[in-house]
């Protein structure tokens, strides 16, 4: 399988976090687009299924030959894989626990809202609901920001990022799922030091040319 690695991702898709991750280690990885959430081009993220039967994006192929599903996992995997880079608290480290908790938190607690968030009819039959499933949702992602912020206000002793001075794979992994709707505004008045982290990661030089391919900084993309 050769020293590369294999990733299908999509711009402006949770995948985004991992594309970060990798180009923070340095890691030569080849992409494949496959934006399963575009409804102009429905068969474009069927080119996923080769590495995900659930037809979600990312998922990583590794240089083994192994496959990768969840943001999360491939996050912590990564880090643990490349300790060099130092993107994650490693085991038996202090932080090491709130770091595993976290990374949870954000996949479970609100990155999964996002499935019915995006297609309500996937849950709802209605469509005279959807609007208040959307605004429903929002709300409770909303609430789960401000959770994870009374939860780690404590523990970064007023450091850079979530778990102290150093960047992590949890850093990245906020910094991407909180440009999600209803995006920064609002994930900033739950969250503020949850955003300055983000605003941090947003401004990292080491990421100054990823950001404008992979998530563009658009107009009106931090508004609600």
């Amino acid at each position: 399988m050769g020293d590369r690695y294999i990733l299908y991702s999509a711009v402006g898709s949770g995948g985004v976090a991992v594309e970060a991750a990798l180009t923070l280690i340095g890691a030569p990885f080849d992409l494949v687009e496959a934006p399963t959430f575009d409804f102009d081009d429905p068969a474009a993220g069927d080119k996923v299924l080769a590495a995900n039967p659930l037809r979600q994006v990312p998922a990583l192929v590794t240089p083994a030959g192994g496959t990768l599903t969840e943001s999360a996992a491939i996050l912590i995997w990564l880090a643990e894989q490349h300790p060099q880079a130092r993107l994650a608290p490693a085991a038996g480290e202090p932080a090491r626990g709130a770091f595993l908790r976290w990374m949870a938190f954000v996949a479970s607690a609100i990155y999964a809202h996002y499935w019915l968030k995006d297609d309500p009819s996937r849950l709802v039959g209605d469509p005279a609901l959807y609007p208040d499933v959307d605004a429903r949702i929002q709300d409770r992602i909303s609430h789960c920001w401000a959770v994870m912020e009374a939860g780690t206000s404590s523990r970064s002793h007023g450091g850079r990022y979530v778990l102290g001075d150093e960047l992590s794979v949890l850093d990245l992994y906020i910094a991407v799922v909180s440009r999600f709707r209803p995006r920064r505004q609002r994930f900033y008045t739950a969250a503020p030091r949850l955003g300055e982290v983000a605003r941090r990661v947003d401004a990292d030089p080491r990421l100054a040319a990823f950001w404008p391919e992979r998530y563009p900084f658009v107009e009106g993309w931090d508004r609600l």
